[in-house]
């Protein structure tokens, strides 16, 4: 009998000897920073939401840290470079992806440095032009420009900003030959076609709704698959038989490549079920904003697709962009 009481003896310490299993570290254990890539408009609004409404389904502050410069890549290289733990996330926008087709030295890569969470919201775009400009549909302005090719323009927020790109994609598709014309932001833009500088601007429909509606600008076509309740008069590109003419300025959450793909599923689920609550989706219709979520896998579809679709405009419309 003892001589099977000691080896049983020795089994039982050589368990207890075994370091015990680690609980699970909760998550968040502490405040989780928001960079924000832009300090105004919807971005702004988007991140006070968050930091509202997910302190309580997260138990810990959301803080927003509003890092603007650069068409976002100060708050995108930040991000970049932040520890993987899910503490540091940014809110951005299309220009993350549209960013290094302009800009090839930057400190990250859109796809090796950070693993999507969802989309959060979409605005949609409007081709719209100077009353003084005879088309009154978008087939017309086409047919108008090749009539007189080189003599319109196109006014945007800068090279390589959302507005020109817009519009070189609607150059792209038609053929046209029209005239760029940069400006130092897309108010200025929309100032100077008011002014009559500009015979068309591509721009974000909140933007444009008082002054279509004043009668000041003509909006041509939505650039979205659907019209926006807005401008109910106004139909859209592929009711003009342009479905390819889409452009959707879209936004959306990031965290640092390699968080835990639970971090990850958490943030992911509790996002969505704030934006697809019906008092978020009230408030964002308020500012012409749309919620829009997705699954991780189905952002990092989309966020690939937005990349090869803008690189593919950059470099037909050769735009450069000194860094």
């Amino acid at each position: 009998m003892r001589t099977l009481r000691a080896p049983l003896c020795l089994a039982l310490l050589a368990l207890l000897a075994l370091p015990l299993p680690v609980p699970a570290q909760k998550y968040p254990e502490k405040s989780i920073r928001l960079v924000v890539a832009f300090p105004t408009g919807a971005p702004y609004l988007l991140a006070l939401l968050m930091s509202e409404k997910l302190r309580d389904s997260l138990g810990q502050p959301v803080v927003p840290d509003f890092r603007a410069g650069a068409g976002g890549t100060i708050a995108s290289e930040l991000v970049a470079k932040a520890p993987s733990d899910g503490y540091t996330l940014l809110l951005t926008s299309a220009t993350i992806v549209i960013s290094p087709s302009l800009y090839p030295k930057l400190g990250y890569d859109p796809f090796r440095d950070f693993a999507p969470i969802t989309q959060i919201a979409t605005v949609p775009n409007v081709l719209i032009v100077h009353p003084s400009v005879p088309a009154k549909t978008l087939n017309e302005l086409v047919k108008l420009a090749k009539a007189h090719p080189g003599k319109l323009n196109f006014g945007s927020g800068g090279l390589g900003s959302g507005s020109q790109l817009g519009s070189e994609l609607f150059k792209t598709l038609t053929r046209i030959n029209i005239v760029h014309v940069p400006y130092k932001g897309a108010a200025l833009a929309l100032q100077a076609m008011l002014g009559g500088e500009v015979d068309m601007v591509t721009s974000t429909v909140p933007a444009t709704i008082p002054l279509v509606n004043a009668g000041k600008i003509r909006a041509l076509a939505v650039m979205a698959p659907k019209r926006v309740a807005a401008l109910p008069q106004v139909p859209t590109t592929a009711e003009a038989g342009m479905p390819e003419l889409v452009v959707i300025t879209w936004y959306g959450l990031f965290a640092p490549a390699g968080v835990k793909p639970e971090i990850i599923e958490r943030l992911n689920a509790e996002v969505v079920k704030l934006m697809n609550a019906p008092e978020t989706r009230s408030r964002l219709a308020q500012v012409e904003l749309d919620a829009a979520t997705s699954t991780p896998p189905e952002f990092a579809k989309f966020v690939r697709a937005e990349s090869d679709k803008w690189a593919r405009v950059i470099r037909d419309a050769n735009i450069r962009v000194q860094q």
